[in-house]
Parts: C-alpha cells; sequence; structure tokens
C-alpha cells in the first residue's frame, strides 16, 4: 500500500512530460521494481526509501520490496471539462479513486509552446483546473442528494447523516468553494470521503518551472508556494525538462548531473514526500531472509490495522507485534543485536505504530 496520486492540469503545462520522466526515473533508479503501464495514462513506481536498503543489507534479504506509488495521468482539461468539453470529462472519473490531486501549472515562459489561454498565469491556471472540477462536484452530488434528502424528510435516520455531510459539501460548492474546505466531525469523515468528491482530495501544487529555476524556483512558483501555505496544501518546484534529462541518463552520470543542476536529489523524490506530508502517512518495515518489505499507513494506525495492511488475517487474529525501531536495527545489526539489548519490544492492541518500526506479527489462525 503506497499511495495513489491524480495528476491534472491544462494542455500544455509539461503535465504529460512531467508524469513520463517520473515514471522513466523510477523504472531506472529501480531496474527491480519497474514503471509498470497499468492503463496508457496509469503507472506505477517504487517509493525510494534509504532505510529498507539498509535493512535489507543488514538481514541479507534476498529481494526488497518497497512501498509503491501510484501516478495516474488525467487528460488535459479545459474550460468547460465538466459538461464535455476537450477530453477532460472522460477522464475525470479517474480522479475518484486518488488519494491526492497534483495540480500541474506552468511556472515558465517559452514562445515555443503556446499557452491555451494565452497568458502564463500558474494561479489563473489553477483556478480554471478547480472550477471545472467542482463543477463536476456539484452536478454529481445534486443528482446524488435529492433521493437521499426524500428519504431524510421520511424520517429515515441513516439518510439523514447523510445528507447533512452532502449538505456540508453542497453549500462549500454553490458558493464556489471546494469541497476540501469542509468542516467535519471525526464521526462524518468516513461518510464524507465515501462520496469521492474530486475537490475534497488533498492537493499538491507542482509547479514546473524551467532549468534555472528548479533549484530554488522563480517570481511564479512564489507566487504558487503562498496560496499553498494559505491553503494548507503543498507545492513542489519541478523541471520536467530536466526531469526527462535526467530520465534518460546513465545511472553513473545522475549525480554528476544533479550537482551541476544544483539540485540533491530527482524531482520523483521531491513529489512522493510531499504527498506523504500532506496525507500524513509513514513507513514500517517487515525484514527477514526472505524479503525486507516497505509499508505505508496513516500515521496514528494501531499495530492490528497496521498489521491488516498486510493481510486481512492478521488484524482479525492480531496478538502482539514484535517491534524494533529503525535506528536499534541498524545500530545493533539486526534482529539478534537488538534482542540481546532487550530492544525487541513486544507491542499490543493499542500500539501506535511509528514511522520506521521493523515490526513482525504474531497472530491466531
Amino acid at each position: 500500500m503506497g499511495f495513489k496520486c491524480g495528476i491534472v492540469g491544462l494542455p500544455n503545462v509539461g503535465k504529460s512530460t512531467l508524469f513520463n520522466a517520473l515514471t522513466q526515473t523510477a523504472a531506472a533508479e529501480a531496474a527491480n521494481y519497474p514503471f509498470c503501464t497499468i492503463e496508457p495514462n496509469v503507472g506505477e513506481v517504487a517509493v525510494p526509501d534509504d532505510r529498507l536498503d539498509k535493512l535489507a543489507q543488514i538481514a541479507s534479504s534476498k529481494e526488497i520490496i518497497p512501498t509503491r506509488l501510484t501516478f495516474v495521468d488525467i487528460a488535459g482539461l479545459v474550460r468547460g471539462a465538466s459538461r464535455g468539453e476537450g477530453l477532460g470529462n472522460k477522464f475525470l472519473s479517474h480522479i475518484r479513486e486518488v488519494d491526492a490531486v497534483a495540480y500541474v501549472l506552468r511556472c515558465f515562459e517559452d514562445s515555443d509552446i503556446t499557452h491555451v489561454e494565452n497568458r502564463i498565469d500558474p494561479l489563473a491556471d489553477a483556478d480554471v483546473v478547480e472550477t471545472e472540477l467542482m463543477l463536476a462536484d456539484l452536478e454529481s452530488l445534486e443528482k446524488r442528494a435529492t433521493p437521499v434528502e426524500k428519504k431524510a424528510k421520511s424520517g429515515d435516520k441513516e439518510a439523514k447523516a447523510q445528507f447533512s455531510v452532502m449538505e456540508k459539501a453542497l453549500v462549500l460548492l454553490r458558493d464556489g468553494k471546494p469541497a476540501r474546505l469542509a468542516k467535519l466531525t471525526p464521526e462524518e469523515v468516513p461518510a464524507y470521503r465515501a462520496l469521492q468528491l474530486l475537490t475534497a482530495k488533498p492537493v499538491v501544487y507542482v509547479c514546473n518551472v524551467e532549468e534555472s529555476a528548479a533549484a530554488n524556483g522563480n517570481a511564479y512558483s512564489k507566487k504558487v508556494e503562498e496560496r499553498a501555505k494559505a491553503e494548507g496544501a503543498a507545492h513542489v518546484v519541478i523541471s520536467a525538462k530536466i526531469e526527462s534529462e535526467f530520465a534518460g541518463l546513465a545511472a553513473e552520470e545522475r549525480a554528476e548531473f544533479l550537482k551541476d543542476m544544483g539540485l540533491e536529489e530527482p524531482g520523483l523524490n521531491r513529489l512522493i514526500r510531499a504527498g506523504y506530508g500532506l496525507l500524513d502517512l509513514v513507513t514500517y518495515f517487515t525484514v527477514g531472509p526472505k524479503e525486507a518489505r516497505a509499508w505505508t499507513i496513516t500515521r496514528g494506525m494501531k499495530a492490528p490495522q497496521a498489521a491488516g495492511v498486510i493481510h486481512t488475517d492478521f488484524e482479525k487474529g492480531f496478538i502482539r507485534a514484535e517491534t524494533i525501531a529503525y535506528p536499534d536495527y541498524v545500530t545493533l545489526r539486526g534482529e539478534t543485536g537488538a534482542k540481546d539489548a532487550g530492544k525487541m519490544r513486544l507491542e499490543g492492541k493499542d500500539y501506535v505504530v511509528q514511522d520506521g518500526d521493523v515490526m513482525h506479527f504474531r497472530f491466531a489462525n
């Protein structure tokens, strides 16, 4: 379990170039976990994590299995996409399944690449994309809300609760605001997520800049950064052109290329980190001679639910979790050393899994 990220944007902002570059980079960086095309516009990449490689080295694991990130490249949206203009409407449904949405915004000037609205204004571009998603949400929700409202008025308690959640979204959407701004109680969150509203998804703004601005951004990306901070969204500065060049390089040339560009890591890593932070995700590991594997969970998840990510039987029959903190596993050179030093803990059903925990689950069949 990793997370699924939808990539949206207007035509000619570098969206598909970025999608292709990121997935090619992942394939080249991790030959054992290649990018695979599930559909023409869907790809899976391995999430890079140096900790996993270190754990595998200590345990002499035969196989390394990282957690995965799925990118969904949505066809370029234009004004009117929610009404079927262009190809946008055809692909809007793909966004409903993702965990977060990356808005790719053009933050570079290039007279050879025509902007669909003949201007360079990333904030206006974001507004166009968001408006189309809001209109699609509004149309979908109004259709679904009518029968639920009738049932609620007849006294159906379940329908009342459902309509109450729908109403919070409808008020926002009718006011031209995205559904993610809704104020929800903890009890309402699951029902709200079940509505699968496009604008209820957390947002990562991806600023596609020229090569010279890849390290520090530019005036356009600074405006996007300000907007992201004000909204509680994430933002990443990436040069799709650099990512494309990087993807085509041999492994031994990559470090020098990044250094020449003033970058410490490829854009894929930065985008993944932003996504993990936005969704509040953490990683735990299972390690042994057969395989070392990374598992992604939501921060705050307890041991039985974390075990359920591996298999539902693990959660149902959970007994305990043998747990070693990552620093202890590395410092003490593995499970045996950690046990001998008293650093392996037996954790029960109320244990909240921490980022980097190395775990072995005991469960009843």
